[in-house]
């Protein structure tokens, strides 16, 4: 098991591959879902302004 584990001397550069991967799996949705609420804030901004501006 350890030696499947130690990757034959590769086990820093393997784990560490699958870490990177998985908190950047992790991380991108939750950017995408913050990036998506400024931009529909952003939209019933203009929409409210636009709505000033032509009344």
């Amino acid at each position: 098991m350890m030696e499947y584990l130690d990757m034959g001397k590769h086990a820093l550069y393997v784990w560490g591959s699958f870490g990177v991967t998985a908190l950047l799996m992790i991380a991108e949705p939750l950017l995408l879902r913050g990036r998506s609420r400024q931009i529909r804030k952003r939209i019933a901004r203009m929409a409210r302004l636009d709505k000033e501006v032509n009344q």
